[in-house]
This record gives structure tokens, sequence and C-alpha cells, in this order.
């Protein structure tokens, strides 16, 4: 199954932090996962020269969709991992400090293998929310300006800005807001 959530790594030269959505293969007991970052991206990057990060699952929409499209402004506020060399944001649900055990960079997705290191919980999830998972999927559309058709992806966000109108909080409207912004 296919976890949506925010990736952090560290430049190895620079040492900035990278915010990132994956959505990384993982199992139940998240002791193992699989993320596919394109060879283009900041996050394989960071982890073909360093070798740990950290995976969040968050319901924080606003910070996926800023993420998604460009950096984060502000930065959010994140603590030192325990186990690795990394940062953890301080909002997040639930969050994983991982290290790569394997990379295959023969498909036009790597594929990188990850073993959980350290697992912690800082704040309960709210909960399923059908405004939360448009603005996902908004923010996977705009990802996807360059290879989709303008009039699919125009559609697409008139059927969800419905669905964020009808149930989504302010968050939600904003981050939805942010994104109609960039793809417009």
């Amino acid at each position: 199954m296919i976890l949506e959530g925010i990736v952090t790594t560290i430049g190895q030269e620079t040492g900035e932090v990278n915010i990132a959505p994956m959505g990384p293969h993982v199992d139940d007991v998240m002791e193992r996962f699989v993320l596919r970052p394109f060879p283009t991206s900041q996050t394989y990057k960071n982890l073909k020269a360093h070798g740990e990060g950290v995976l969040h699952v968050t319901d924080d929409v606003l910070l996926l969709a800023k993420a998604a499209v460009g950096s984060v402004t502000p930065i959010p506020t994140m603590v030192p991992a325990a186990k690795v060399c990394g940062f953890v944001l301080t909002d997040s649900c639930r969050y994983f400090e991982f290290r790569v055990m394997s990379i295959d960079e023969r498909e036009p997705r790597v594929r990188i293998e990850m073993e959980t290191i350290h697992a912690g919980r800082l704040r309960d999830f709210f909960g399923f929310n059908r405004a939360k998972h448009a603005v996902v999927e908004a923010a996977i559309l705009a990802t996807r300006i360059a290879l989709l058709p303008r009039a699919a992806i125009e559609s697409e966000f008139k059927r969800l800005a419905v669905l964020v109108e009808k149930t989504g909080g302010p968050r939600e409207k904003e981050a939805f807001a942010f994104l109609e912004r960039h793809c417009s």
C-alpha cells in the first residue's frame, strides 16, 4: 500500500533540510518501506549522499501542498531526530526515522529500500476528511502540470473544489487555494 507522507532529508553539501511529500510503499508494521523518487529530486540526491531521513505521517495538508510545489516557507518547527542524522517535524502525527538499505537506479524512478531505526508518536491523527483527501489529490495533480493535459487538470480541480468547500476547514481551503494559484 502507498502511504502519503512527508520525508525530511539533509543536503550533504549545504546541511539544509529538504521537506518533500512522498508516497512510500509500506506494510502494516512500517519496519521497512520503499521510496520511489525521481533521480532529479533533492530527496534522492540527499539519500544517495547521506542515507538517512525521517518519514512523517501528517494530516497537515497545507504543509503537504507547499512541499509538493516548491520550498516550504516559513520552515515548520523541527527537532533533531533521536537515532539518525535528520529532523522530525514537530506537528506530525507519527514519524519513522530510517536508514537506506539499498538503492536500485535501473528504472526511471529510483527504488530505495529503507529500514526504520526509530519511530515516535507526537499527536493524534485528526481523522478522515474528504477535504484533506481532495487537497492531497490536488497536490499530486499540481506536480504533474507538465505531464497532463491542462483541461484534465482544470476539470479535476473543479470536482475537488466542491469537496473542499463542503467539508474543509480554514487550512484545507488555504491549501487548495494555494494549489489553484500554482496551477493557474
